[in-house]
């Protein structure tokens, strides 16, 4: 028995020995494998020279651009193109435009081009979320006259258009144009590519989508002024349906909709510092019911969030400091959740 013991003893360092050197070989090859996949993924997508038009729009973080990147085909890898992008520490150069990028690019190339902004120039981007004061400042920006692009931009010109159907007569062309990419050559006018981003909007607004905003007691134009809101609130889409949700229940219960985003629109239209506590017909924590404009444009995932709303019963919601939407049902708990989340964004 002595001697068992003894044995015993001996045997437990070498099984010890024995695992460690087991768990370090699989680090090893497992060290191995990653680096050979991230290598790998770093690499062309494909061999194919057939550049694919992609938009950045502002403010996207790291994380959105490589989803994007990664749904056109372009990338191999979102999580290696991030990887790489803070391996690098570019995050904050990437740079917001139209790109043309092709499937045979590496990403350390990709990362290049948005990092330098060598933007696509025979084409007009509309971004997502513009106001058509900037959406004026961008055409003009890319060698429209100024008069050319006022022309272009009032409503008279496009009277009969079936994407203004339900626009008041009165009103200007601000949540209708549809942001995208636009051809344009010399002999492209600012009309050509406002008529295109009608085009488009009318498209988008397509008869199943007019009637779910009907059967929610929205006019199409009602609805668009929903949208940009949205548009102008959160970026993710389940965030979205959401955050609509909030809104047309908060309608539906005939509270104010208190956005934020709405009083800050008053006060750029009345060229001051905008601000939540701006005072103006905008301003919806003053003012009930809806805005009488958009405050933006739209795109087809905010009007699909107006008219197919989450199934929930939200009243209330705030965007944390850390880009992460917490939504309550009661005041209370909004309240407690502004305190812990938004000691930053709510300052502003």
């Amino acid at each position: 028995m002595i001697y068992t013991a003894r044995l015993n003893r001996q045997r437990w360092p070498r099984r010890i020995l024995g695992i460690v050197i087991v768990v370090a070989l699989f680090l090893v090859v497992a060290t191995i494998i990653v680096r050979y996949v991230y290598g790998r993924n770093l690499g062309p997508a494909s061999t194919s020279q057939q550049s694919q038009t992609v938009t950045i729009k502002e403010g996207a973080t790291v994380k959105e651009i490589a989803k994007l990147l990664e749904d056109k085909g372009v990338i191999r890898s979102a999580w290696a193109f991030q990887l790489y992008v803070k391996s690098k520490d570019v995050r904050g150069d990437l740079q917001a435009g139209t790109y043309e990028i092709a499937p045979s690019q590496s990403i350390a190339e990709i990362v290049s081009l948005l990092t330098h902004g060598k933007i696509v120039t025979n084409l007009v981007t509309i971004l997502p979320g513009q106001r058509i004061d900037q959406i004026r400042s961008r055409l003009i920006q890319d060698g429209f006259t100024e008069a050319d692009v006022d022309a272009a931009l009032s409503p008279t010109g496009y009277a009969n258009h079936p994407a203004l159907v339900d626009k008041p007569v009165q009103a200007n062309l601000e949540g209708y144009l549809y942001p995208d990419s636009y051809q344009k050559t010399a002999s492209t006018s600012a009309s050509t590519i406002i008529a295109a981003a009608l085009e488009q909007m009318d498209k988008h607004l397509t008869p199943d989508l007019r009637s779910a905003f009907a059967s929610r007691g929205l006019s199409t134009h009602q609805a668009i002024i929903l949208a940009s809101i949205v548009e102008e609130e959160v970026a993710k889409q389940s965030d979205r349906d959401q955050v609509a949700q909030v809104f047309l229940k908060r309608l539906g219960n005939g509270m104010k909709l208190e956005s934020d985003v709405t009083a800050k629109y008053g006060a750029v239209l009345d060229k001051a510092t905008p601000h939540s506590n701006f005072t103006s017909v905008y301003n919806t924590y003053e003012t009930a019911g809806l805005p009488a404009t958009p405050i933006s444009n739209v795109s087809v995932s905010t009007l699909k969030a107006v008219a197919y709303p989450a199934n929930t019963d939200w009243l209330y919601f705030v965007s944390g400091d850390d880009g992460t939407t917490h939504f309550s049902i009661t005041l209370p708990e909004h309240e407690a959740k502004v305190q812990q989340y938004c000691k930053v964004l709510c300052a502003q």
